[in-house]
């Protein structure tokens, strides 16, 4: 394992970088190796063509400054998406701690408790927005499913469309939902025909 942490990080980031980035690494490599040939040629040769050198020179140098322009941009991309990552997660445990609904509170909370991320809070919101709309439908899923299966079981029914009519009828608020719930009635009845 190299012991330069700066390397180390390089190459985790660049592990972790999807494959475009991957392979927009390449081309500035390729050119590198043709224009140190190029380089190479240009000053064996007895007439030295100070020209063709200098021009050589020049392309070596914009493919350096292109190479460590791709490692920046993957060493800041994966910044990012590490930072948002970890957010995510201290956000959603906030969260599920603190069991508010209020979206404007979790964010003035969570920010008092970690000043770190005052600079960050239109993230925060949104984030926030999305984990709790990742709940909700958490929670619908798990009622839904829940009704459902008890539905099934007491009528005994294994039509699939006689048990969305059914169950609608008897719940009209999940009406708007009938491809979920066909869905999901669908996956009750194979569960319990495989049993």
């Amino acid at each position: 394992m190299p012991r330069s942490g700066r390397l180390r990080n390089f190459i985790r980031d660049f592990c972790e970088s999807p494959r475009a980035k991957k392979l927009s690494f390449v081309p500035p490599f390729l050119i590198i190796v043709v224009e140190v040939i190029l380089l190479v040629h240009a000053s064996v040769q007895n007439p030295i063509d100070p020209v063709v050198l200098e021009l050589t020179t020049i392309l070596v140098i914009i493919s350096v400054v292109e190479i460590v322009l791709v490692i920046r941009e993957i060493h800041e991309r994966h910044k990012t998406s590490n930072f948002e990552r970890i957010l995510t997660i201290k956000l959603d445990d906030y969260i599920l701690e603190k069991r508010n609904k209020n979206v404007r509170k979790i964010v003035e909370d969570f920010i008092k408790e970690n000043e770190k991320y005052r600079n960050h809070r239109n993230q925060i919101y949104h984030l926030t927005c999305q984990i709790l709309t990742t709940h909700k439908e958490e929670v619908f899923e798990k009622e839904l499913t829940a009704k459902l299966s008890a539905f099934i079981k007491k009528s005994k029914e294994k039509n699939v469309d006689y048990i969305l009519k059914k169950f609608i009828r008897k719940h009209p608020n999940y009406k708007k939902y009938r491809a979920t719930v066909y869905k999901k009635t669908c996956l009750i009845l194979e569960k319990m025909n495989k049993k």
